[in-house]
């Protein structure tokens, strides 16, 4: 059985945790900028201090961040690290695309021109924004999983 427990480190960041038997590990943080940034920025902002715009690579995964956006009453869309270069989307991190959320019947997202960055709405679903848009939030993947058991 899993359970999802929410922790604030600042009022800035928040990370979610998810446990099972004992054990953890933290998957996103989710980071509230005041002053809004572009994808570039985001990404930039997350590799000095944490490791990169988070990727979202399963339901769960997905279904963790979108708990963790709806809890805050986010209404705006928040900066993944999903990018469109050459002629498909890939994950900045390396991490194969092995899941999609796109809206059903979306097919802007197939051959962008110019929106070539991705977002993940409040309803949960991926959507493509051009580079220089700016918003104020973005997904950073945490840095290290803990793995260590929990103290009770």
């Amino acid at each position: 059985m899993y359970k999802l427990y929410l922790f604030t480190l600042s009022i800035f960041t928040y990370h979610i945790y998810f446990w099972r038997r004992g054990w953890s590990f933290s998957l996103h943080t989710l980071l509230e900028i005041w002053v809004k940034k572009t994808w570039e920025e985001a990404l930039e902002h997350c590799r000095e201090t944490h490791t990169d715009l988070t990727s979202l690579n399963s339901e769960t995964e997905r279904l963790l961040a979108l708990s963790e956006i709806q809890h805050d009453r986010i209404t705006e869309r928040v900066w993944i690290g999903l990018r469109f270069l050459g002629d498909h989307w890939l994950w900045v991190n390396g991490d194969p695309l092995v899941y999609e959320a796109w809206p059903e019947g979306d097919q802007e997202h197939q051959c962008p021109l110019r929106k070539r960055c991705g977002a993940l709405t409040k309803e949960g679903h991926w959507e493509n924004w051009d580079l220089k848009q700016k918003f104020k939030r973005h997904v950073c993947k945490s840095p290290e999983r803990d793995t260590s058991p929990i103290e009770t």
